[in-house]
């Protein structure tokens, strides 16, 4: 590549790290800048058409039509295509989302979208790396290089990684029902393992590391309440899903937090 990296640098995690930590803060300080947004999404917008390529290229001729029509009315509400990382997503899938976002007031989408720009980056960067460091596996060990679900805390009131918080993983294991919105009882979860988030804003291991991760239900904790007395939240869970058609995937499963809100994503 002339000109320009040749090779990523060796810490894979960091990079990601600081990308996501330079983006939450200049998107903090420039909320209200609307041109930042613009200049920020159009200069991209080549991006959101490769990664909805996939998509497209299961989809029906009348869903491919859809979407076109509903791509154009976006792009004339907002002023730029609709930006998402579709990396597993179906074309009816990408197309409900499009229609959801559609009736967001412009500023709302506008951090949307940049949000949308920060997941696809983030997985373009992994594929790089995983494409420059893949090597044969060692006899008798994991494939992984990391386990199967990994965290990290961002302090977006602070645009910084926030350390010192304590992490729990759980996994559901009452085989008579699985959790729910009536179903919260604490019995049923078994801990994985637990750890305090560094100084950047990553937790060690939290569970082992193989190959094959147990289908199921998982739910990260994180004590927010040390971290920020004052904060609305004494402590942050989340609850996902790892289906038996996901057990070699890897599961990156961030919390951006600040005293008065929280956001997660899948990540990888």
């Amino acid at each position: 590549m002339a000109g320009g990296l040749r090779r990523p640098p060796a810490h894979r995690n960091d990079l990601l790290l600081r990308l996501q930590v330079g983006f939450l803060a200049s998107t903090s300080a420039e909320l209200s800048n609307v041109r930042f947004f613009l200049s920020l999404i159009v200069s991209h917008c080549r991006w959101s058409k490769e990664e909805q390529s996939a998509a497209l290229s299961t989809a029906t001729d009348s869903t491919a039509q859809e979407l076109s029509e509903w791509n154009a009315k976006y792009r004339e509400k907002f002023g730029f295509v609709f930006m998402i990382c579709a990396s597993g997503r179906t074309a009816p899938e990408v197309l409900a989302e499009l229609k959801r976002r559609y009736a967001n007031r412009p500023i709302v989408e506008l951090e949307a979208a940049a949000e949308e720009e920060l997941k696809i980056t983030e997985l373009r960067l992994a594929k790089l790396f995983s494409a420059e460091t893949a090597a044969p596996p060692t006899s008798g060990s994991s494939n992984r290089t990391r386990p199967p679900i990994t965290t990290h805390v961002l302090d977006t009131a602070l645009g910084s990684p926030a350390a010192g918080i304590e992490v729990h993983l759980e996994m559901w294991k009452d085989a008579t029902s699985p959790p729910s919105f009536d179903n919260k009882e604490f019995k049923g979860w078994t801990t994985l393992g637990t750890s305090i988030t560094n100084n950047d804003g990553r937790s060690g291991q939290l569970m082992d590391n193989v190959d094959n991760v147990a289908p199921g239900f998982y739910r990260i904790s994180f004590n927010t309440s040390k971290y920020a007395p004052s904060g609305f939240f004494p402590y942050v869970s989340i609850i996902f899903e790892i289906k038996r058609s996901q057990t070699t995937e890897h599961f990156h499963v961030p919390l951006l937090h600040s005293p008065f809100s929280f956001t997660t994503y899948r990540g990888s």
